[in-house]
């Protein structure tokens, strides 16, 4: 069963077309990557998905909503959620405080800083905050400024920032970007991990290695459009694939 549908959607700034008339369903549960050549226009499509640009024609449907017309919050009420390219925290607030921020807004639709309810409920929020944190390996840290943190610490914080909204999609822009091998391989780890809660997936990533270790199908763009779709393994062989992306290169 498929959770996110888009159909014919078209970009274009001062008339350069950015997206032409992409097609995409993901299903349900699934990991989704998309792969492509810098200005293939990836991003472009992700911002479409959460309201930080509006498509000039087309649709975005998100489990029976559709998503064109709704603020950013509003997008992420609805069970999306994603993490950037470059991490976006709050660097002066410690760790935990910024797991309570989304915690707080996905509970009570904004987030407020005198939007405690009652103790007890503060001390639900905090506890699942910690268990977030305590998940992707950071709960010794939780009292350190997020400016602290090294590249791939700051990307798994804003991972667990999305994972305490419970969404039920989860936008990856490049999720290991800077990231030495071995911390890619815990990355990759977790997200696994993640999957098993059954969340769906869309991974924008360069690495090969990331892609074919995670996902279940493959659609590859070029000049703002789907060149091809499939399983891994047939993206693997796909001559067009090798010619628009890697230049005729073996994969």
């Amino acid at each position: 069963m498929s959770i996110l549908q888009v159909k014919n959607v078209n970009k274009s700034f001062a008339g350069l077309r950015a997206l032409n008339d992409v097609n995409l369903t993901v299903e349900q549960g699934s990991v989704h990557a998309i792969i492509g050549p810098n200005g293939a226009g990836k991003s472009t499509l992700l911002n479409c998905f959460v309201g930080r640009l509006v498509p000039d024609t087309g649709s975005v449907d998100f489990d029976g909503t559709s998503l064109l017309g709704l603020a950013p919050h509003q997008i992420n009420q609805t069970g999306v959620c994603r993490v950037f390219q470059t991490p976006e925290i709050f660097g002066d607030l410690s760790l935990l405080e910024n797991m309570l921020i989304p915690t707080l807004a996905k509970r009570d639709g904004a987030f407020k800083m005198n939007g405690w309810r009652r103790v007890d409920r503060q001390a639900e929020v905090t506890e699942k905050a910690e268990h977030l944190l305590e998940e992707v390996n950071l709960i010794d840290k939780k009292d350190m400024k997020a400016e602290h943190l090294s590249r791939g610490d700051k990307r798994r914080l804003e991972l667990a920032m999305c994972l305490v909204q419970d969404p039920k999609l989860l936008l990856l822009d490049e999720p290991t970007a800077g990231m030495s091998r071995a911390d890619t391989n815990d990355t990759i780890d977790l997200l696994k991990r993640i999957g098993e809660r059954g969340i769906t997936k869309i991974v924008i990533e360069h690495d090969m290695h990331v892609v074919f270790s995670l996902a279940h199908r493959v659609s590859v763009m070029a000049q703002g459009t789907i060149i091809a779709e499939g399983a891994p393994q047939e993206i693997k062989g796909d001559q067009r694939v090798r010619d628009a992306y890697l230049g005729g290169a073996h994969i």
